[in-house]
């Protein structure tokens, strides 16, 4: 059996390690667009930052570790078209020849691209400029050369997302003044808003100029010395806004790859990614899809689009074991994520308020903040933390929390999203046997106090009407 896999990041290599894994004797190659295959893009903002000392070290396994599993990797090289009645896929190698390679299963993992904001001057101007947009190692490369060449002293980041944040820790930490720019009311728009203001006092704490509310519309060459450039935008009251600075970063989110499927005749579904079954499956024959070019099955609110690195790894899986023949299932995701931005991790999973409303939920959110260990022992700190609950049935919906680090912030969620997985109550989260020493914890962990808190506003008085009625019958 031939296994033809497109795309050698987290979901394409996943799928290539587990077919390799179950069956040896498959040959299965790895057509990966450039030279960097398994390389953590997740891992950018701290290559950038100088705390991953060289680029090598972003790669999970080097390309010689990836070929003694026995895959074939074929670098450099785009794949262009699926013939899917021929089972094989048009190739455009390194040196732009074509050729066809023949496949009896195909999985494609050809993941996301950078949304490009439409801001005037943004596609003129690229990386020479100083303008850049951060999605690929390629990216990485072109972004390093900027700041090592053009020591810019100030830069605009378009976006307070994710990556946006991180990479806003990162050029502080290089010593470039930092302006952020996010067109939503409030940074990190993943949470809360009264979670989002923590983060955006965090980054004013540490010299960071952040506007909300504010739209970038347009990119040029500043009137200043050479280097600058001179971005123009919108703020919240409609007033204009101008910027002089050396360097500019869209990081606005991204969109999936999903051309070489749509062309082929595979189906879409949210925000037009690919739509496969819970086996990774497109509807085409003998064709498997897998990470971000892909709709992803939401445990509590069903298909929606949430590209996740842990995600593309899970159905990565799921489809090299199911081009092999096998059965796996994707069990699906609870959009759990975590950050940390400068001395603050913020993390989320499941469905916050308005999401649970959507999901057909009637939802309650309760704020609680409840110390990482107990108050005597000395350095304890507060973490904010917002359960969701369903009022009708007490089912654990979702929760946000906001920590210092060393809170044990991005793990405590972790306990939240076993919970969800699991479909459990709020009031049974005060049932889990959890670790507990003064150091490190409480008699009741934070988060176990926090959805204490949760049944106290929305069901006590429910609980209360049940036990009278047990006494008086």
């Amino acid at each position: 059996m031939h296994i033809v896999i497109i795309g050698g990041s987290d979901a394409g290599i996943s799928a290539a390690l587990r077919a390799r894994e179950l069956d040896p004797s498959a040959e299965v190659t790895v057509v990966v667009a450039d030279a960097y295959p398994n390389f953590s893009i997740c891992g950018i903002p701290y290559y950038i930052s100088g705390e991953v000392t060289h680029w090598r070290n972003l790669a999970h396994r080097s390309h010689q570790e990836l070929e003694a599993t026995g895959m074939r990797l074929r670098l450099d090289t785009r794949a262009t078209a699926i013939d899917v009645p021929g089972q094989r896929v048009a190739l455009q190698g390194p040196d732009g020849t074509t050729s066809w390679l023949d496949y009896d299963e195909l999985v494609v993992g050809t993941g996301a691209v950078p949304v490009r904001p439409p801001i005037a001057g943004l596609d003129r101007l690229g990386h020479d400029d100083g303008v850049h947009l951060l999605h690929s190692m390629g990216d990485t490369f072109d972004l390093a050369e900027t700041l090592d060449r053009r020591r810019p002293q100030s830069a605009l980041i378009i976006g307070a997302g994710y990556i946006g944040l991180e990479m806003a820790e990162g050029l502080t930490a290089r010593g470039v003044q930092v302006t952020q720019v996010e067109m939503l009311p409030e940074v990190l728009p993943t949470v809360d808003a009264e979670l989002g203001a923590l983060i955006r006092e965090e980054l004013v704490k540490h010299g960071l100029s952040v506007h909300t509310g504010t739209t970038v519309t347009s990119i040029s060459r500043g009137s200043g010395r050479d280097s600058s450039l001179l971005v123009e935008g919108v703020g919240p009251d409609d007033a204009p806004l101008t910027w002089d600075v050396d360097l500019v970063l869209a990081v606005a989110g991204v969109r999936p790859d999903t051309d070489l499927l749509t062309a082929a005749g595979a189906q879409t579904g949210p925000r037009d990614a690919v739509a496969v079954d819970e086996s990774m499956a497109t509807g085409l024959p003998h064709v498997w899809a897998a990470g971000d070019c892909v709709a992803t099955h939401h445990r509590l609110m069903g298909l929606t689009y949430l590209p996740l690195g842990t995600t593309a790894h899970k159905q990565g899986r799921v489809a090299g074991e199911n081009a092999l023949g096998g059965r796996a299932r994707f069990a699906g995701s609870l959009g759990t994520q975590v950050v940390k931005v400068f001395d603050l991790v913020a993390s989320r999973t499941g469905l916050r308020d308005h999401e649970a409303h959507r999901a057909g939920f009637t939802p309650a959110t309760s704020h609680a903040t409840p110390d990482d260990h107990k108050a005597y022992y000395p350095g304890a700190q507060p973490i904010s933390i917002r359960v969701t609950g369903d009022t009708g049935t007490g089912r654990l919906l979702g929760a946000q929390l906001v920590g210092p680090l060393g809170t044990e912030t991005a793990k405590r969620v972790d306990t939240y999203a076993t919970a969800l997985f699991h479909g459990m109550t709020v009031d049974a989260m005060a049932e889990l046997d959890l670790s507990y020493t003064p150091p490190l914890g409480s008699p009741w962990d934070a988060v176990q106090m926090a959805a204490q808190a949760w049944v106290r506003d929305h069901l006590l008085g429910t609980e209360r009407l049940t036990l009278e009625a047990a006494r008086t019958s």
